[in-house]
């Protein structure tokens, strides 16, 4: 919960995307993945054996806790009672670092998030994963599993572990009517100018192409990770026609909760627990998905190619989606859990209702980060799409 605010800040350049996405020679006759690439062959595990007695666990921090931040906070000595595995977790700040770190083969897992997922499947450092063999994987959400972040032509290469969208926000007391739309942040003439609070990251390009894909359908925007030249056009005009509403781009979500509770800001982007805190603090404040729907994330536990303890990384994948795991996980980091049996394990029994998390109509709302690629993840293929680096080079431009 505490170091979502650095998710995005530093994903990786176009150079290493393109290598990653790159199709090798001894896969060049296979048809490519609905994602637009071939990822490399490789197997998942047919079947667990002995405990190897160690895990190296690359984690977004507040995933893989071990009492060292917070003693009431440990999952992960537990786990090492029941299995014998010795967990050393690495946590990192990027989805930058985590690709970066799984390339050099120390980690055996990874909790992998949409913009970082596909990387590491292309390059082929995470392989696929045998779902038979995680048993609570069977409990995992409907809706949260064989989705274009974790999975590859119907080959699963993760295990969903949390998700949670980009909500609209703003001041009750500031903000008449309601808002049910987007347009009061991309609207030219909003009222309230100078006082929109929006998303700092590239990223933030997939918002402005959600909110066209429903106010201009003539430019065919189908995915909002995959943009042509015109649809990409498009979305960074639109952000540059929003620049003078905004008074203050957001990476840390403390900082955007002051600006929300002084009132710097009165309307904005923000997650699900800057909401919660904000409110908590005495601010009116309420927040929801407005019509045109909304960006999210689905973060994704993912098997290292390299691992030498597959089956303590198994037994990890199996125990942190376990129901009492992931409730733990859920409320400490501020997100719905994946497992369906998790809510029941919450110590706060307000908290699923709070975050959508057995709602697949609200789920289906949410367009999960993907990292953008010249190969359209759209399954076009007579065009090509602006891969992450040129959506970096124009929110450089955007932001001046």
């Amino acid at each position: 919960m505490k170091n979502r605010k650095t998710r995005l800040a530093g994903i990786l350049g176009a150079s290493l995307l393109l290598a990653a996405c790159g199709t090798s020679g001894s896969n060049s006759a296979a048809p490519p993945g609905a994602q637009g690439f071939t990822p490399p062959k490789l197997e998942a595990l047919k079947a667990l054996g002995q405990p190897e007695g160690q895990l190296n666990v690359l984690a977004w921090p507040g995933y893989a806790e071990n009492g060292s931040n917070d003693p009431k906070v440990n999952w992960v000595t537990p786990f090492e009672q029941q299995t014998g595995c010795k967990v050393n977790v690495k946590p990192f700040g990027t989805s930058d670092e985590a690709v970066t770190l799984m390339k050099t083969g120390q980690y055996d897992v990874v909790s992998a998030s949409g913009d970082a997922s596909l990387r590491l499947v292309a390059s082929g450092d995470a392989e696929p994963v045998n779902t038979d063999l995680v048993p609570n994987y069977n409990d995992v959400q409907p809706f949260l599993k064989g989705k274009s972040w974790n999975s590859v032509n119907g080959t699963a290469y993760g295990i969903p572990h949390g998700w949670g969208a980009n909500l609209l926000t703003w001041r009750t007391d500031k903000v008449t009517p309601a808002p049910t739309s987007w347009s009061v942040m991309f609207d030219a003439n909003s009222p309230y100018k100078g006082k929109v609070i929006a998303y700092d990251s590239p990223i933030y390009l997939a918002d402005a192409a959600l909110y066209l894909m429903a106010h201009q359908p003539d430019l065919g925007i189908k995915n909002p990770y995959a943009l042509d030249d015109k649809q990409f056009t498009a979305a960074v005009n639109l952000l540059k026609q929003q620049r003078p509403l905004v008074s203050e781009y957001w990476s840390d979500y403390l900082k955007e909760s002051q600006a929300l509770k002084n009132g710097d800001a009165v309307v904005g982007t923000a997650w699900q627990v800057t909401v919660n805190l904000t409110k908590g603090e005495g601010a009116a404040l309420e927040a929801a998905v407005p019509s045109e729907g909304a960006t999210g994330w689905s973060d994704t536990w993912m098997v290292a190619a390299k691992s030498a303890h597959k089956t303590c990384a198994y037994r990890w994948l199996d125990y942190i989606i376990s129901p009492k795991v992931n409730a733990q996980v859920a409320e400490y980091f501020g997100e719905a859990p994946a497992n369906t049996k998790a809510c029941a394990e919450m110590t706060d029994k307000t908290l699923c209702d709070t975050y959508h998390a057995s709602d697949a109509g609200y789920a289906a709302k949410i367009a999960y980060w993907t990292t953008p690629i010249p190969q359209c993840l759209d399954g076009r293929t007579d065009v090509k799409c602006k891969d992450y680096g040129e959506w970096t080079k124009a929110w450089t431009e955007i932001k001046g």
